[in-house]
């Protein structure tokens, strides 16, 4: 039984800290956050302490491992002295607040040998997204030519939220830069035109959409639709395209029943409604293979290398958004 501490009582600590405490192969030792009365709020329905001190994480002798899901600031301050105190360690994206800072990361973890440390790209283990990775990595689509990755928010956070995000690209359509690593490889060109249209968000200073699209290496080419709102809901929609086929991964609702009545044809549920339900699944398979690595030895994805890469894409479309220009992307 690995046992685990939380760093960060907020929405994602929300997130890791019941994906631990349901998982089989893990208990939930420890909560921390400087808000304790949040940290209690998830902790002792698992029978786990509390403390206002994230180091008390490190220095626990009860303490295997931590899912670090403090404020991007902290990111790498957290890794490393999680990492010095011998803990294995599951960071949230990004991992680190500059592509500067991940670099120094990489570099510094690089000194030492410490247990595994793996970044918090769970898409790559929804079973949907991985099944379609896999499928055009086989070749059974033919030669890979055009991803589309379409991923909308249902609802935009809180401006004080948005304020220390670290912008759209860093804090949203990361995920989507990881994602399109995982289809493509090594992306080499972006372009990125920012979008302000949602007054609710007009006094902060970022966009509150985006389309970007990535050259990779191979000559394949990514599209990515990012919003911070979606009438709709939760959308989440993947097609990979090849020489000789295409395959596509499609929203998930609660059911497959349709209905077909006097108001219309084959009406559906609506979308499932968040991160949390849409990619339940993917959290819980991300756990499973942070346990595997640490029980068992094998490689940790996504590594501090692709939070590096994937930073770098972030920063390049942030970029390319404000300058209206390409941008070539360098490690």
């Amino acid at each position: 039984m690995l046992r685990i501490a939380v760093i960060g009582a907020g929405r994602i600590g929300k997130v890791h800290a019941a994906t631990v405490a349901a998982h089989p192969q893990a208990q939930l030792v420890l909560v921390c956050d400087p808000v304790l009365e949040a940290a209690q709020g998830l902790a002792e329905p698992h029978g786990a302490r509390t403390s206002a001190d994230p180091y008390e994480a490190f220095t626990s002798d009860d303490v295997d491992a931590v899912v670090i899901g403090s404020p991007t600031p902290l990111h790498r301050e957290h890794v490393l002295a999680a990492a010095r105190a011998g803990k294995a360690v599951l960071v949230e994206k990004p991992v680190a607040a500059s592509v500067e800072e991940a670099r120094a990361l990489a570099d510094e973890l690089a000194t030492f040998d410490h247990p595994p440390v793996m970044v918090g790209f769970q898409r790559r283990y929804d079973p949907s997204i991985a099944k379609a990775q896999r499928l055009g990595a086989e070749g059974r689509i033919g030669r890979i030519e055009q991803l589309s990755i379409i991923s909308r928010d249902p609802a935009p956070p809180s401006v004080e939220y948005l304020a220390v995000s670290g912008g759209v690209f860093k804090d949203m359509v990361i995920h989507d830069f990881d994602e399109a690593r995982f289809f493509l490889g090594e992306i080499t060109h972006v372009t990125a035109i920012g979008q302000k249209l949602d007054p609710a968000l007009a006094g902060v200073d970022d966009f509150d959409g985006a389309v970007t699209m990535l050259q990779a290496a191979s000559g394949a080419v990514a599209v990515i639709k990012n919003t911070r709102h979606c009438a709709t809901g939760y959308d989440q929609r993947v097609e990979l395209f090849g020489s000789d086929g295409e395959v596509m991964v499609e929203n998930l609702r609660g059911t497959s029943v349709r209905v077909n009545d006097a108001n219309g044809s084959d009406q559906e549920e609506v979308y499932l409604d968040f991160f949390l339900t849409r990619y339940a699944d993917a959290y819980r398979d991300e756990l499973t293979a942070f346990i595997d690595a640490i029980n068992n030895g094998t490689p940790v994805s996504p590594t501090v290398d692709d939070g590096v890469a994937a930073l770098v894409l972030a920063e390049a479309a942030e970029r390319s958004a404000r300058t209206g220009t390409t941008v070539e992307v360098g490690r």
